[in-house]
């Protein structure tokens, strides 16, 4: 079976390989891209010890570094966005005078939750 890359021949193409194009972009976007490093962080050797011990299989610590920090990361930003959104209603209430009842935000919420639970279930 022909690779991919086998069936157009011009300037930008050798036959049988990938595009010569790739040859010249993909540095070019390396270049940009490139990636940067974590601070190490010492660790008790109790810690290490836990942390290799929680590890999947074919897990390195790198990888569960990099997820760990990037669901950190995450979670400050749905935090971050949250305390905006307080904010953001405090100024409406202050402005207005207008409040809605912990009854009714509470029920519209359990609303909301029983609507995607059934949605899931289906």
């Amino acid at each position: 079976m022909p690779s991919q890359w086998s069936t157009p021949v011009g300037p930008l193409y050798e036959v049988g390989q990938r595009p010569l194009l790739d040859d010249v972009v993909h540095p070019h976007y390396i270049f940009i891209m490139k990636t940067a490093f974590i601070p190490q962080v010492r660790v008790e050797p109790e810690l290490r010890a836990d942390l290799d011990a929680v590890l999947l299989p074919g897990e390195t610590l790198t990888d569960f570094v990099e997820a760990s920090v990037r669901k950190a990361v995450e979670f400050r930003r749905v935090q971050t966005d949250f305390a905006a959104r307080c904010d953001a209603s405090l100024a409406e209430f202050e402005r207005t005078g207008v409040s809605f009842s912990t009854d009714a935000v509470l029920s519209k919420l359990e609303s909301k939750v029983a609507a995607r639970v059934r949605q899931l279930r289906k």
